[in-house]
């Protein structure tokens, strides 16, 4: 009874999606570490760059920690291009026994409104019976980081580790203690919910990358996510409505009224749309608000049309979620009146969910 118990406990432990793991991520190298009053110990270091990467939409060789295809170039805006090399929204699932875990990876600065630790550190969550919970966050420094996240004396434990939501990443590797199991779980193919937006979707200002909205909303609905948010750039190009429509998404959201103008929403919304239901005529499609509609009432209200207009037309997959349920509260949830907080994101988050569910048919609330 014991062991049945034990074995229930464990297969508890991994989403309903975890399924046999696929084959072995080979070890690149052996270090030395002593933590401050622990013995040495021998480390075994894997690369990040060849193993399955959550929130990755396009798999290229030579480019493990890009959000955009390589054909991107010259398609999408200067600034596109260069914010695609922004990892946010990826993260690596691993399953291992090690009693610590450990990262190396280049590391980053802040911004005056953003701390570093969201900007260009890492997240590690781990799967337990009631969901994801938090673990640690590894700081970065300005250049090569190491850090040494967690001591697990839980035994084999599944752990997502999300990367930096405004920082490239130029090589990641995870280590376990030496003859810890390390594999990586499989995937029932799932199609994603994809988020398309501006700076807040990437998730300015969020104190950790596991505080953006769209991983919130991932972990809470236990669902694959991507984030092609674009920091000032989400201006709804025809040549990111191609490449957003070249995902087999299970919903899109589009989020990206901060960045437009109100001359730009009947110039370019509907024609964004009307791409992307060419390509995928039956997925529902999330419209979402401006967070601040005090600010921008002619751009939420023309934005509004356009959703009705294309309902009555027929388009009965087509949702609106009105800006003013997004940040709800007595404290405003923004750092500078704009990009949220930790407790922003957390109403944002909240705001999606009941929608997404439906959409979805999970049962909560």
């Amino acid at each position: 009874m014991i062991l049945l118990a034990s074995l229930f406990a464990f297969f508890l432990l991994l989403p309903p999606w975890r399924d046999a793991p696929p084959p072995g991520i080979p070890v690149v190298r052996t270090s030395i570490d002593a933590p401050k009053g622990q013995s040495e110990r021998e480390i075994e270091w894997r690369d990040a760059a060849v193993m399955r990467m959550e929130g990755r939409g396009w798999n290229e060789e030579g480019r493990a920690f890009h959000r955009l295809p390589a054909r991107a170039e010259g398609q999408v805006t200067d600034a596109v291009w260069g914010l695609e090399k922004n990892t946010a929204g990826m993260a690596v699932p691993f399953i291992t026994d090690s009693e610590r875990i450990y990262v190396r990876w280049s590391g980053g600065g802040d911004m005056p409104h953003m701390p570093s630790t969201g900007m260009s550190g890492l997240d590690l969550y781990e799967r337990r019976p009631e969901g994801w919970n938090f673990v640690a966050n590894a700081r970065p420094k300005d250049g090569d980081t190491t850090r040494t996240l967690t001591a697990n004396s839980e035994g084999r434990t599944a752990y997502l580790l999300y990367l930096p939501l405004y920082q490239k990443v130029d090589y990641l590797e995870i280590g376990v203690d030496k003859g810890a199991s390390f594999a990586q779980p499989a995937t029932d193919g799932r199609r994603p919910i994809v988020f398309y937006g501006t700076s807040i979707v990437q998730g300015g200002c969020a104190s950790r990358p596991g505080m953006a909205h769209v991983a919130i909303i991932g972990r809470q609905l236990d669902w694959p996510v991507y984030n092609l948010g674009f920091s000032g750039s989400a201006r709804m190009e025809p040549a990111m409505a191609e490449l957003v429509g070249e995902i087999d998404a299970e919903i899109y959201v589009l989020d990206c009224l901060p960045n437009m103008t109100d001359d730009l929403v009947p110039d370019r919304v509907e024609a964004f749309i009307r791409q992307l239901r060419d390509r995928r005529p039956d997925t529902p499609i999330l419209m979402v608000e401006h967070l601040k509609p005090e600010r921008v009432k002619e751009r939420n209200a023309r934005y509004r049309l356009l959703f009705q207009k294309l309902r009555e037309e027929g388009d009965t997959n087509l949702y609106l979620l009105p800006g003013e349920t997004l940040l709800a509260g007595e404290e405003e949830g923004t750092v500078d009146g704009t990009h949220p907080t930790d407790l922003g994101f957390f109403r944002m988050a909240q705001a999606h969910l009941p929608i997404l569910r439906k959409l979805l048919k999970i049962e909560g609330e």
